[in-house]
């Protein structure tokens, strides 16, 4: 066997396994360069933004109205058409380029500030956070001092209240009892007077037909002869008409005829009363006597607003027919 082979096996072994590490190496060594670039073209960018800045005299805090303000300033200085002595048109490009890149920066730093507090807002709104004074969260909120005295005052707290519920309970459970105890009461009652009154309806009807048949009826004036026909009145009924007429031929009065009666009374009291009175004092009249009239008129002015208020009462239930006008 040539001693040579396993030599060239293992030289063959060895290019093979850097070949193969190889494509690695340079891959890493690719993302390294594009980590080195990214920070180099940052920084370049950095400067680059610092010096428009400073080609518009601002500072890193302006805000996007001074950068529109600066670069009107500056653009009546160098624009070539603005007739100024210190028009330069490579200025301006150089004026106008920083502007649009400066704005662009300062709207996107704004914009990335005003979403970092949306989010910290957000944040705040939804983060747990913990009470303060978390001891006092216990026993109910109720008790001052030491845990310990606390505890003691939610006790005797536990207790009252248990109390005052019971207390609660007995005085709907009493007031429930004397409720229902007083409509049973009260069904008693009106059953009791429900009763007494058909007894007594019962014994006025034994007592008519005991009468009737004993004959206490037969004295009569009128017996056995027909009702009076009705007198045609169009504001009473037949039936009440007859009613009427036969209570007036035992004597009885209904109460407007009395008080119609006592009416005309009252009236012919008052005129004969004040014409006597004036009669008794002199014409002409002394002062004396003038004042007892002023007096007697007084008294007749108040005795006739009391007719009529008593006439008011006798409209109210007479007929209308035979109303009568005040004074």
């Amino acid at each position: 066997m040539n001693p040579m082979c396993p030599m060239k096996a293992q030289i063959i072994k060895s290019l093979l396994i850097n070949a193969s590490v190889i494509p690695n190496r340079m891959k890493i060594l690719s993302s390294f360069g594009v980590i080195r670039y990214r920070m180099i073209s940052t920084h370049k960018s950095k400067k680059k933004i610092r010096e428009y800045y400073r080609l518009l005299n601002l500072d890193e805090e302006c805000s996007a109205d001074d950068v529109r303000e600066s670069f009107r300033k500056l653009a009546k200085q160098y624009h070539p058409d603005s007739g100024s002595s210190t028009a330069d048109s490579v200025m301006f490009i150089k004026i106008e380029e920083a502007y649009r890149n400066v704005l662009s920066y300062v709207i996107q730093q704004t914009n990335a500030r005003q979403k970092k507090a949306d989010d910290a807002e957000e944040e705040d709104k939804f983060k747990y956070k913990t009470p303060q004074h978390r001891h006092y969260l216990s026993f109910e909120g109720v008790g001052l001092g030491t845990p310990s005295q606390r505890e003691k005052q939610y006790r005797q707290f536990r207790a009252d209240r248990a109390t005052e519920q019971v207390m609660e309970y007995q005085k709907h459970k009493l007031y429930s009892q004397y409720f229902a105890d007083s409509l049973i009461i009260k069904d008693v009652r009106e059953s009791k007077k429900q009763k007494i009154t058909q007894a007594i309806e019962r014994l006025v009807e034994d007592l008519i037909q005991e009468s009737m048949a004993k004959g206490d009826f037969d004295n009569l004036s009128g017996k056995g002869k027909p009702l009076k026909k009705f007198s045609g009145c169009s504001y009473i009924d037949p039936m009440t008409h007859n009613l009427n007429r036969i209570l007036i031929d035992n004597g009885y009065q209904p109460e407007w005829i009395l008080m119609q009666k006592e009416i005309k009374d009252t009236i012919n009291q008052l005129r004969e009363g004040i014409l006597a009175s004036r009669k008794k004092l002199g014409n002409p009249m002394t002062t004396i006597e003038q004042r007892e009239w002023n007096q007697l008129c007084e008294q007749f002015q108040e005795n006739i607003r009391k007719l009529n208020k008593r006439i008011d009462d006798f409209n109210l239930c007479s007929p209308p027919d035979l109303a009568e006008s005040s004074f």
